[in-house]
């Protein structure tokens, strides 16, 4: 089929919706035994279903195998007898639908060889999740069961799993798991980076057989057994542990029934593995006895170090007496990650992790006694991943669903799986993409352009204005089917130019974000030049701050903390999401849009610049931006990183927490920053706060951002953190201000209780006179539970 017959036929069908059979059972869980043929299943763990693989889920790609017969025991369960080899095609996809858009899954692949093709020789090949590299998967031998798993947050309502070829032997599956999990569990998956198992480790069973998944944990997570009765002392209570209130990782109380502590009381609990060492950067644990099942060890894409996060779970299994104490403290290569220690509660879960990913080459975890215990160390489970970027986007999943009813429509019998655009090298045979240089969400055809008269219609000739910036004034619309959105007319007063007007375009049209303002077209007519906005009803962020928006409403505390946040994710998304990635330069207040729910969104990329992700900076001939808001060491070398935007939204946060402008003019001009610190140098956060807010709100919320604020908009670019950073950091005030306590679920070696000293934090005033005046808007089943040992992992010592 032509390409210009595809982009037809997609026009055509561009209403039609891609409908996906409900796959998901009464919990959400999918399980699907690969190879298996028919329309029956079978019951599977707890009261699970087990889908045979008809071909609903790869288009009929592949061809189902059984394993060889040598290799079913009687410890084989019923889920390992067959496979979907796919001999065919570089890229062979699962697709599992009824998904919930923006919720987070386990995505839990198996495999055994098995000697299925009568080769003898098992294969190596890739895996993506999505469009997005997960990990290669290497089978050790023909007998051997592996799964790999990892924790991802969803962007469309299904996902693809897919197999790469790689031209080491044929690609082939056992099973596919899908399970839903609390949008709140496991904070570190985002947008931006997913999770990938490492080990999951249930410290203190009886024996090697003691497996702990669904039922006894509603995720379905599997925890498997680590027992070394030389070594460590199992405790275990038949109580029941308690979760605490908005557990971040609900671990089940069958996991923490049990805990191991050392035998010589005198002793450390040590944990051990190494990352990055090879040439193609596995991670390579310390070595333990091989299992009959066993956890394949994720790698990022070649060209990063392996990221880990650790995530340690404690709770007390005893009624200590008296005068004993149990006070713990965890180091990590020589690094304490609490200076004080802490307590393990009874019979109440806790947790200590680490927020940010942790870049070593090896590593060395102690478990230690602390302060003035009197009783050994105590661990009840881990949870090792490895981190992997999810930033690459997919194509337009409305474009997505067109394309793929046009090739269930016309049968159409190409190799077309997965996703129709991205990666290019396995693009959809003769299908014409619009890929831009600005990576986000391709399109299979042009996001719409409007005639200056189509424009005259929707706007009833230009009748009502919304608001004016830099370009020129924003007009309300309402399209022919009644969407209402947003007309921003370039005038001819404007000093934005073609070239801003062109920018802003090129990147709208390639990146999606909940928090970037959308685009649903634009004009290019002659002389006149307009982009069409997604309608924001509330306006601009600097309305409901000075009180200007249309109620007169203050802002409630809660509510600015929330659009901070997402306000963060978006420039995070810009930074971070974005290949290349892209620098707003001219983050304010005025130009973070509220909708009708006052959810936030970043607009006006008319003075954005894209920039290599290989350098450190991007050098301008003039400096642009808003005064007040402007990067002072921008200013001053003119090299823009993505730490200026990172001031400027220092700066945002400032006037969330104050009410006040970037520049305050009573009784004389002084910025924001230098207001705020003279202030907090005396310890006074009252003094700063916005008085409006009546005092609702928690005051130590209120001195961490104030910390975030002071910290995002210091001299020096590199004393500042990076969007992840501050994305990370709001989202732990949001967590304080809804009652969480630093003391139980929000442990973290980088999680402080102090202020900083205001004293000592100077700042000069930057003069910002020679910056442009822009005003713009701008089984495993039967056989799992017989594993004779622990999956590959860390070690205990």
């Amino acid at each position: 089929m032509a390409a210009g017959h595809c982009l037809l036929l997609l026009c055509v069908a561009a209403g039609v919706v891609l409908q996906v059979r409900a796959q998901t059972d009464s919990k959400g869980f999918i399980t699907i035994d690969c190879g298996l043929t028919g329309e029956t299943g079978y019951a599977g763990v707890g009261d699970t279903t087990v889908l045979p693989d008809n071909g609903e889920f790869t288009d009929n790609a592949g061809t189902c195998h059984n394993i060889s017969a040598e290799y079913v025991t009687r410890s084989t369960a019923k889920s390992w007898y067959s496979v979907r080899s796919f001999p065919a095609g570089m890229r062979n996809c699962y697709t599992l639908g009824s998904l919930v858009s923006g919720l987070k899954y386990i995505v839990r692949a198996r495999f055994m060889y098995g000697n299925y093709d009568g080769l003898d020789s098992p294969p190596v090949f890739d895996l993506y999740i999505g469009v997005n590299y997960w990990q290669t998967v290497k089978i050790s031998s023909p007998g051997v069961a592996m799964f790999v798993e990892a924790i991802v947050m969803v962007p469309d309502d299904f996902v693809q799993v897919c197999l790469v070829n790689t031209g080491t032997g044929r690609p082939f599956i056992s099973g596919l798991d899908l399970r839903p999990m609390k949008g709140t569990l496991y904070p570190q998956v985002t947008a931006a980076q997913g999770l990938a198992l490492l080990d999951r480790i249930n410290f203190g069973p009886i024996d090697y057989y003691t497996f702990v998944r669904y039922p006894d944990d509603p995720h379905d997570r599997i925890w498997f057994p680590s027992v070394d009765t030389k070594t460590w002392s199992s405790i275990s209570t038949t109580q029941e542990v308690q979760n605490i209130a908005d557990d971040l990782f609900q671990v089940p109380s069958a996991v923490l029934q049990t805990a191991i502590m050392p035998r010589n009381a005198s002793q450390n609990i040590e944990l051990a593995w190494t990352s990055g060492s090879t040439p193609n950067n596995k991670a390579q644990m310390d070595p333990s006895p091989t299992p009959e099942y066993v956890l394949i060890q994720g790698r990022p894409s070649p060209e990063y170090i392996v990221e880990c996060t650790v995530i340690l779970h404690f709770a007390e299994l005893k009624i200590l007496p008296e005068n004993a104490v149990r006070r713990l403290n965890v180091i990590l290569n020589d690094k304490p990650w609490h200076p004080d220690g802490f307590r393990p509660q009874y019979l109440t879960s806790s947790v200590t992790y680490n927020r940010l990913p942790l870049q070593y080459s090896h590593y060395n975890l102690t478990v230690e006694a602390s302060g003035n215990a009197t009783l050994p160390p105590i661990i009840n489970a881990a949870e090792i991943f490895s981190v992997f970027n999810i930033t690459n986007l997919g194509t337009d999943s409305q474009d997505v669903s067109a394309i793929t009813a046009i090739k269930g429509k016309y049968q159409v019998k190409k190799n077309w799986m997965g996703d129709p655009c991205v990666p290019k090298t396995m693009a959809w045979d003769r299908l014409t993409c619009s890929n831009g240089v600005i990576g986000s969400r391709p399109r299979v055809t042009s996001v719409r352009q409007f005639t200056y008269k189509e424009l005259e219609k929707i706007t009833t000739h230009f009748q009502r204005v919304l608001g004016r910036g830099g370009f020129g004034y924003v007009y309300d619309g309402s399209l022919e089917d009644g969407t209402q959105v947003a007309v921003k007319l370039r005038s001819d007063s404007s000093n934005q130019g073609v070239k801003e007007f062109l920018a802003e375009a090129r990147i709208l049209t390639r990146i999606h974000h909940t928090n970037l303002v959308s685009m649903i077209g634009y004009c290019k007519d002659g002389e006149y030049m307009a982009l069409v906005y997604e309608y924001m009803s509330e306006g601009t962020l600097q309305e409901h701050i000075d009180g200007s928006n249309r109620s007169g409403a203050c802002l409630p505390w809660k509510e600015r903390l929330r659009i901070a946040l997402e306000s963060a994710q978006g420039l995070e998304y810009l930074h971070k999401g974005c290949k290349p990635p892209i620098i707003h330069r001219d983050v304010k207040a005025t130009n973070i849009l509220l909708n009708a729910e006052l959810e936030a969104s970043i607009a006006d990329f008319g003075l954005s610049k894209a920039f290599n992700s290989n350098d450190t900076h991007v050098f301008t001939n003039t400096v642009v931006g808003t005064p007040g808001y402007v990067d002072p060491e921008y200013q001053t070398t003119m090299q823009l990183t993505t730490k200026s935007d990172v001031y400027s939204f220092g700066v945002v946060l400032l006037e969330l927490v104050t009410g006040k402008p970037a520049i305050l003019h009573d009784p004389m001009p002084v910025n924001i920053i230098q207001w705020v610190r003279q202030r907090l140098a005396q310890g006074n956060i009252e003094a700063v706060v916005d008085a409006r807010m009546c005092g609702q709100y928690d005051v130590n919320t209120v001195w961490k951002i104030a910390d975030i604020a002071l910290k995002c908009t210091a001299l020096s670019s590199v004393q500042r953190p990076s969007m992840t950073d501050v994305v990370a950091q709001l989202r732990e005030c949001i967590e304080l201000e809804n009652g969480h306590s630093p003391d139980d679920a929000s442990n973290d070696f980088y999680a402080g209780g102090n202020y900083p000293n205001m004293s000592n934090n100077s700042y000069t005033t930057h003069p910002s006179t020679n910056v442009s005046q822009k005003n713009t808007s701008s089984e495993t089943e039967k056989s799992l539970m017989r594993v004779p040992t622990i999956p590959t992992g860390p070690a205990t010592r």
